[in-house]
């Protein structure tokens, strides 16, 4: 079931801007893609899980948001996640039961009351410590 524009619209333009402060504690994450047709840089908050060189991320809006088809189209992104900046190679989709074993219990909980069980998984092919965006 997609989620209406309406929520979307309120999401992007004034949560977007309160989680961002969040990024670096806990599951918050900003993941900076390229628009695959305006080639505009954009930075999106997201949760995100990391598993020694991967990263799973639980679609809780569906496989077809923007951020992702950016990423597809482009192959790679940068992602800020806690003290570290990593470069981060194509998504691959997993299994429901995959995405749902990966990630932590209180997320777990969570994801059925979203009606999340679309999941990907990107492998980190560059690690830093985050000095900003300009690195």
């Amino acid at each position: 079931m997609p989620i209406p524009k309406g929520v979307t619209r309120f999401n992007k333009n004034v949560l977007n801007r309160f989680t961002r402060h969040l990024v670096g504690h806990g599951p918050f994450v900003e993941i900076e893609h390229v628009g695959r047709r305006s080639g505009k840089v954009f930075r999106t908050v997201i949760f995100a899980f990391r598993d020694a060189d991967r990263v799973t991320i639980a679609l809780t809006y569906g496989s077809e948001v923007d951020w992702l088809k950016n990423v597809r189209a482009a192959g790679r992104c940068r992602m800020h996640l806690g003290p570290r900046l990593l470069t981060l190679g194509p998504p691959t989709a997993i299994s429901t039961a995959e995405g749902v074993a990966r990630m932590p219990h209180g997320p777990r909980e969570l994801l059925p009351v979203l009606r999340s069980d679309d999941f990907v998984e990107l492998p980190v092919l560059v690690e830093k410590t985050f000095r900003g965006w300009d690195q």
